[in-house]
């Protein structure tokens, strides 16, 4: 199953505004994805792994690859395309 994984801190703003969305999405696609939240301060070689350089940053990991990544926030809809097209891909 897809993962996608937010990687985010709690002073962080832009985070903030984008968890309720991706909070929607994941129920919306209960079952297709599987939403994983990573503290970069709690888990910084796990950020230091992935190459985050600025929150939030969101993947799509399927199988260990990112077959997608979006650094910083965006709109809701953005978000829903974007997961949207990274979801197909995976069909393909």
């Amino acid at each position: 199953m897809p993962a996608l994984i937010d990687f985010w801190a709690e002073w962080c703003g832009p985070c903030r505004m984008v968890s309720p969305v991706l909070d929607q999405l994941a129920t919306e696609k209960a079952g297709r994805i599987k939403l994983v939240k990573v503290d970069v301060d709690h888990a910084p070689g796990l950020s230091a792994r992935f190459a985050v350089q600025a929150i939030p940053t969101l993947m799509v990991i399927v199988g260990g690859m990112v077959i997608a990544r979006q650094a910083g926030a965006a709109p809701a809809a953005t978000l829903r395309t974007w997961l949207e097209h990274a979801l197909s891909s995976t069909m393909s």
